[in-house]
């Protein structure tokens, strides 16, 4: 039963990922909301959370949840794949009274696009091997080819891509790689025609992914509906404030200067505070 959140309710949604890949989650979610105030937690300090045990994934997924909790959040986005895989559950049965919104590799949107019934799978290793995304892939396994790829250290390369100066140019040979890895691309019978991205930071480097496959290669990812599933689990009075537009604070357990400049890259027409709070 989904619970409605009080009439203008002014606290802000927390939103969390082991890096600066949930920003393409906030970006979709700030498009559906905007007036709706954001805190934003990274938690880089223990990252990267993809080659990471479950285990670790779940403690710290807790810990960021308490952390925003102490700061009076009304709802909690996962904006991470990998960290809604291992976590999402503990983390609901924890705290039973906050709206928790997860994302996962979307992969019944990408069959329902694939023409060639071939579709790819880049993500995180640690998404890939769950027990989630086993059964989402189970769930499609009669529809189409589902072909999968592990990309160690590329979301650790997008994060670092925004302190250098050929930005996405250097994420480039990595991704390309990956992508060679997963065989041919395209419209033709055997190839792979949708892909799925399988990890927010993936999402940021989108247009460089379409630039490798070809404009007929159809990118699918998850902002849109995670920003569409916050909206229905806040209700009707879960829109706080309709008279201006919300503000974004920022959140991180490692250096808080990468997550400010990382914010103000990728989020460029969202408000920004000048600086970042810390988090243990």
């Amino acid at each position: 039963m989904l619970q409605a959140m009080p009439a203008g309710d002014p606290r802000p949604i927390g939103v969390f990922d082991s890096g600066t890949g949930g920003l393409s989650v906030l970006r979709a979610l700030h498009a559906a909301l905007p007036h709706e105030d954001f805190i934003y937690a990274d938690d880089s300090g223990f990252a990267p959370y993809g080659e990471r045990d479950a285990g670790f994934v779940q403690q710290r997924t807790q810990a960021i949840t308490a952390a925003l909790q102490a700061r009076g959040v009304k709802a909690l986005v996962i904006a991470c794949n990998t960290a809604t895989a291992a976590a999402a559950e503990a983390v609901r049965a924890e705290w039973p009274a906050l709206p928790i919104i997860g994302v996962e590799p979307a992969l019944k949107p990408a069959v329902a696009a694939s023409h060639t019934r071939r579709i790819g799978v880049i993500a995180t290793r640690g998404t890939l091997a769950s027990a989630r995304f086993a059964a989402l892939q189970a769930a499609v396994a009669g529809d189409v080819d589902c072909v999968v790829q592990p990309c160690d250290g590329l979301a650790a390369a997008i994060d670092a891509s925004v302190h250098r100066d050929d930005g996405p140019d250097a994420v480039q040979p990595l991704a390309a790689h990956y992508l060679a890895q997963m065989g041919p691309f395209g419209t033709g019978p055997g190839e792979i025609d949708t892909l799925v991205l399988g990890c927010t930071h993936y999402v940021l480097i989108a247009p460089l992914l379409q630039s490798l496959l070809g404009p007929w290669v159809r990118l699918v990812a998850t902002g849109e509906a995670v920003a569409r599933q916050t909206m229905r689990r806040l209700g009707p009075g879960g829109l706080a404030r309709r008279t201006r537009l919300g503000e974004l604070s920022l959140l991180s357990s490692g250096p808080t200067t990468q997550l400010d400049r990382a914010a103000r890259h990728w989020l460029a027409r969202l408000h920004v505070p000048a600086a970042c709070g810390t988090m243990a």
